[in-house]
């Protein structure tokens, strides 16, 4: 299997985890802060996200192979994945909020080895960082909001 398609194969399956636990009539009860993006945002902002991912991918995996930014790269996707399982499959917002700081982490130190080796890489990364800090803020705000709805 060529890297190519293997990598949009990754992305493919960080994205079905988020179409496999949406959320639904329990998240809609849920109080939110009022600076929560609109529900249209998120799979539009998402599938601009996972784009750069990719390409970003595909650009540190053809000029350095196997490297600590390729290994950043596949880690960052085991707790993407692991979020919307966390949040809306299980109601553990305490756990999702652990793992999307874990995320954030781990999308920082990808940016920082990814830099060395493709300056566009790391600059795909920004927003990503940028939207996984919103979204870990919220996580935070919602779970703060309704302590009671997290299931233990």
């Amino acid at each position: 299997m060529s890297a190519a398609i293997l990598i949009v194969l990754l992305v493919l399956a960080a994205a079905a985890s988020g179409a496999l636990f949406k959320p639904g009539p329990w998240y809609e009860t849920l109080k939110r802060p009022d600076w929560t993006p609109p529900n249209w945002a998120f799979p539009l902002i998402w599938s601009l996200l996972y784009i750069a991912i990719g390409i970003s991918g595909w650009l540190v995996w053809t000029a350095a192979g196997i490297s600590l930014a390729m290994g950043l790269w596949l880690l960052q996707f085991i707790f993407n994945a692991a979020w919307s399982w966390l949040f809306f499959g299980l109601k553990r917002m305490d756990l999702a909020l652990v793992d999307v700081c874990m995320l954030l982490v781990t999308i920082v130190a990808y940016i920082a080895a990814a830099s060395a080796i493709s300056a566009t890489a790391a600059l795909l990364f920004i927003p990503y960082a940028l939207w996984v800090a919103t979204a870990a803020m919220l996580n935070r705000a919602v779970w703060r909001l309704n302590p009671e709805a997290s299931a233990h």
